[in-house]
């Protein structure tokens, strides 16, 4: 029975660098690397690891298919149904390529499918790029990755140069923009305003018709600065002026947007090298920061992922707990959830009876079909919680009797 529920209550491999993307009920999870004696292990390009947000259960499938190289620090979207993969890093260096997944395959299979009858020019290869999803578009801006010479141009910043092949590494702050019902590549033309410094490991988000995007990294600068993308004029905010505090700077974090006026941030690094725990609300109604004093300051993340779910909870996974650059070691497979907006009162019912499911034990099957369904999984649900933190706690027990 033990080894039934070790197996029923697994969770997604620890990572960083990894997608995620968020469809119907459920969380889908590709790609990433975790550290392996001091290694860089990209973890397989052929597991899709879903999570139920009803039961709390995680099930890993093989995919098929042509299948993207495992890599790091690919942007992750889905339109439609379909979970879009552009860009990364691998062994070989950095990828321009365009894959897809249906995920509401009818049969269980999961098949990717280069584009490769694409019509327009890609950007060039990148990783840590964003991207917003706005009228079946994915509109791509920033990331780090290489140029060739005849390709250099005033979004680009020099990083570093490898002069006999005139390749050259750096930042960028470029738009392109991919038509999913089109198969069409374009950069559109910036009709005003200024933009963002090039950048990488920041964030994108889309609030209506604007594509928000916060912090990043270029040289050894981080930032928190604000400026958003309307993507119907293509004009530019420039740096959006904020009344009151604001958060850090810092790079590999996650913005989220919750509701029709809020973006929710969370994590990242500082720019003292400090992995970061806070979270903050901004309101684009009152264009101010307000940090959030309720979250736990034990659970730092960086390079992870963060999805919106079905009743306004954010959805964080994976990242690292520590330093990437210093002490790579800190890849996390817990998946944090903040609740940004109350509760339905039927999500609150079934919760209780979930938590409760021993002391309703006789009136539970007395409910009707379609609520028994809801309630069975939610007890599913709370059984998984209790074993992960009951098997969490177990090690942290035998890690300190390890060290004394």
């Amino acid at each position: 029975m033990a080894a039934d529920s070790a197996e029923q209550f697994c969770v997604a491999e620890e990572r960083s660098g990894h997608c995620a993307v968020v469809d119907g009920n459920f969380l889908y999870v590709w790609g990433g690397y975790v550290s392996i004696e001091e290694n860089e292990v990209y973890l397989p390009n052929d597991e899709l690891w879903i999570y139920e947000m009803d039961s709390g259960l995680w099930t890993m499938h093989l995919m098929e298919g042509e299948l993207p190289t495992s890599m790091s620090g690919s942007c992750g979207a889905s339109i439609n149904g379909k979970l879009y993969i552009f860009g990364g890093f691998d062994d070989k260096g950095y990828s321009n390529r365009l894959y897809y997944v249906n995920l509401r395959t009818k049969n269980g299979t999961y098949r990717w499918k280069k584009i490769t009858n694409f019509k327009g020019q890609p950007p060039t290869p990148r990783d840590k790029l964003s991207c917003w999803v706005y009228k079946d578009r994915l509109i791509y801006f920033g990331g780090y990755g290489c140029r060739k010479h005849n390709e250099l141009s005033d979004c680009f910043d020099v990083h570093d140069a490898f002069w006999e092949g005139q390749i050259f590494w750096g930042w960028h702050n470029d738009v392109h923009v991919f038509d999913t019902n089109t198969q069409t590549w374009s950069q559109p033309a910036i009709r005003g305003g200024d933009p963002p410094q090039p950048r990488a490991a920041h964030t994108c988000a889309v609030l209506g018709n604007k594509g928000y995007i916060f912090g990043g990294r270029v040289l050894q600068t981080r930032m928190n600065d604000l400026h958003c993308l309307n993507l119907d004029t293509w004009t530019w905010s420039g740096r959006i002026s904020i009344s009151g505090e604001k958060p850090k700077d810092r790079s590999w974090h996650t913005l989220t947007p919750i509701g029709d006026d809020r973006l929710f941030l969370f994590g990242g690094l500082s720019s003292d090298n400090v992995p970061l725990s806070d979270g903050w609300i901004h309101s684009i109604t009152t264009n101010g920061w307000k940090q959030l004093t309720h979250l736990p300051k034990s659970r730092p993340r960086l390079w992870h992922t963060a999805c919106l779910g079905k009743e306004g909870e954010v959805m964080v996974f994976g990242g690292s707990k520590d330093d990437l650059h210093f002490m790579d070691t800190g890849h996390c497979s817990d998946l944090l959830i903040f609740q940004t907006q109350p509760y339905s009162l039927l999500r609150l019912c079934l919760d209780c009876i979930g938590k409760n499911a021993a002391l309703l034990n006789n009136q539970i099957p007395c409910l009707p079909s379609k609520l028994l369904q809801q309630v069975l999984k939610k007890i599913t649900f709370w059984a998984a919680v209790n074993h992960r933190q009951e098997k969490k706690a177990e090690t942290e027990r035998q890690c300190q009797l390890s060290t004394t």
